[in-house]
Formats: C-alpha cells, structure tokens, sequence
C-alpha cells in the first residue's frame, strides 16, 4: 500500500488481496487519511481480491467524509456493480481526475 499527497487530496494506492484478515492496515490508513485531509482517494486498480469486508470499508469511509474510488479492478468493479455500491460512491478513472473534482 502506498500513500502519498495529489493537489491537497490523499490517495492511497491498494494492491493485493483484500479480506477479514488483511483489511486493518488499509483502514487504518483511510481512517487515519479521512480525518486529516479534505479528500481522500483509493486507487482500487491493484485490488485481486475483495470480499465484504473491503466493501464495508469503502461504505464506512464514504459515510466519513470526501471519498472517491480509482481506477477499480474489475474484480471490484464487479462486486461494486452486483452490490449497487457503485451508485453509491464516486468512481473515477484517473487519481487526478478524482483529486480534482
């Protein structure tokens, strides 16, 4: 996971398999980004595996405050879609795009 600052927003870059037992170094990292920064933005494009508790985060981080999804992998994506979690949140394609809207 990396972390780094794009025009005052937060992005956080995931990759990897996230489920139940990996998920606490990413939301502790969101957490912790919502709290400090006015946006903060996930790019999701390196994300091979996500189950209910990756999904969970996304909604709990969205309800915190200004929180735009990147790029998301098509395993996201999917699960996103079959959920209805993409009507929900900000998607976007590019970490710019989202940093900046």
């Amino acid at each position: 996971m990396l972390r780094r600052e794009w025009g005052g927003a937060c992005v956080i870059t995931a990759r990897g398999d996230y489920d139940t037992d990996s998920i606490t170094p990413l939301a502790t990292a969101l957490r912790n980004a919502i709290t400090t920064y006015p946006k903060v933005v996930l790019d999701a494009s390196g994300v091979t595996f996500a189950d209910s508790a990756f999904l969970n985060l996304l909604v709990l981080t969205h309800r915190a405050g200004a929180f735009r999804l990147v790029s998301p992998s098509p395993q996201v994506r999917r699960i996103c879609e079959i959920t209805g979690l993409d009507t929900l949140l900000e998607i976007h394609p590019t970490v710019e795009d989202a940093a900046l809207s």
